[in-house]
């Protein structure tokens, strides 16, 4: 399959990477528990509280990916002189916050 973005590459730690993948573990059950729910004609206010509950372990997620790149991709780019990387974080940023 071929590539078909400019898409950059980074290594992470394999404690890094083990970190992430348990959390997407726990958001993944999370997701299946609210599948189930539903299935299982549960309550509404109860299946929204498991959503909250799995939307905040996705902005964890996201806050803690985020973190990670800032330490390394973004000091090493400036460091390198890629400044226009800082637009890129600038833009990511923003998604974050709408």
């Amino acid at each position: 399959m071929e590539d078909i973005c400019d898409c950059q590459k980074k290594h992470r730690e394999a404690a890094e990477v083990t970190d992430l993948v348990h959390r997407l573990n726990r958001i993944e059950g999370q997701i299946r528990g609210i599948r189930g729910m539903v299935e299982n004609d549960a309550y509404c206010v109860d299946i929204l509280t498991q959503v909250s509950a799995a939307g905040a372990a996705l902005t964890a997620f996201s806050r803690e990916l985020l973190n990670s790149h800032v330490r390394t991709c973004v000091v090493q780019d400036i460091r390198e002189g890629r400044e226009d990387k800082v637009e890129e974080l600038l833009k990511v940023i923003q998604k974050f916050i709408k």
